[in-house]
């Protein structure tokens, strides 16, 4: 994912002196290349081990302007107030199990004249990521009672309603579908493999489908999607895109 990682960053206008919060930022997917633009960033993340990876990959890069800390996205009571220009969260947040919280607490941690950005995966759109977790679902357990989906954020009217609630006026919410794609220098069954290993959603159904015997049928059903959509010219290679809704909040 890095290199469109670094792509979406100077796309959505990260500059020398920002203050960024990249809100489940995994090992630094998007954070290491805004601090290589020269913002300076906090990642933050609920995953232990992701944190320890992405402080090893500042100390790497040499970025003093860069560090990870652990964090929940539903509450982020050690950071105060209006503390960042931009808060940024590709396809992390959205997996926070309140999102009415997520929504209040970007804003609240966000400057008067700051700006929101989300990356949100579509329920039921045809490219990689929501089929991958259409598939998964299916050889999943069902959720706990109460269960919110990750990608209800990818619907317009749900992010309007959470960050309304948060108390951002809808003319500054605006919702356009984007790009992510995906580049894996090998083939589609391995890129299956490095989700198999990886990736949240199809990790558990993996785990789910091997006890019931049908881990087999689970993997064919992703080799067979990810050799569909992939595009690569090259072969022994991967090239795939994914749709996403992106969503930019203006607060005031």
């Amino acid at each position: 994912m890095r290199e469109s990682g670094e792509a979406l960053v100077r796309a959505i206008g990260v500059s020398p002196g920002l203050k960024v919060l990249d809100l489940g930022c995994g090992d630094g997917t998007t954070a290491l290349p805004s601090a290589q633009l020269g913002a300076d960033v906090l990642g933050v993340d609920i995953a232990r081990n992701l944190v320890e990876a992405g402080n090893r990959r500042a100390a790497a890069a040499g970025l003093k302007n860069l560090r990870f800390q652990e964090g929940d996205a539903s509450d982020l009571s050690p950071l105060e107030n209006g503390s960042f220009d931009l808060v940024v969260s590709i396809f992390g947040a959205m997996f926070a199990p309140k999102p009415f919280d997520v929504a209040r607490e970007m804003v609240r941690v966000t400057r008067r004249g700051g700006r929101i950005v989300m990356g949100n995966w579509i329920p039921g759109d045809p490219t990689l990521v929501a089929q991958i977790l259409k598939i998964s679902a299916a050889y999943t357990p069902p959720p706990p009672e109460g269960f919110i989906s990750p990608v209800t954020w990818g619907v317009e009217a749900n992010v309007k309603e959470r960050f309304g609630a948060a108390g951002v006026a809808e003319g500054d919410i605006r919702c356009e579908r984007d790009t992510y794609t995906f580049h894996f220098a090998g083939t589609p069954p391995q890129f299956v493999d490095t989700f198999r290993r990886f990736y949240g959603p199809t990790m558990n159904a993996f785990d789910a489908a091997e006890k019931n015997g049908k881990a087999d049928a689970l993997r064919q059903e992703l080799e067979a999607l990810f050799t569909a959509q992939n595009q690569s010219t090259e072969a022994g290679r991967t090239k795939i895109p994914a749709t996403f809704l992106r969503v930019t909040v203006s607060v005031r």
